[in-house]
């Protein structure tokens, strides 16, 4: 269980990264 949940901690951490890395992708398409 304890080791379930830091995968899921990474995936979550990775999940972030990868929207931040759209955004900035969005913004910059945009601008």
């Amino acid at each position: 269980m304890k080791r379930n949940r830091a995968v899921a901690t990474r995936f979550d951490r990775l999940a972030v990264c990868y929207e931040a890395t759209v955004l900035i992708a969005v913004v910059g398409e945009w601008s």
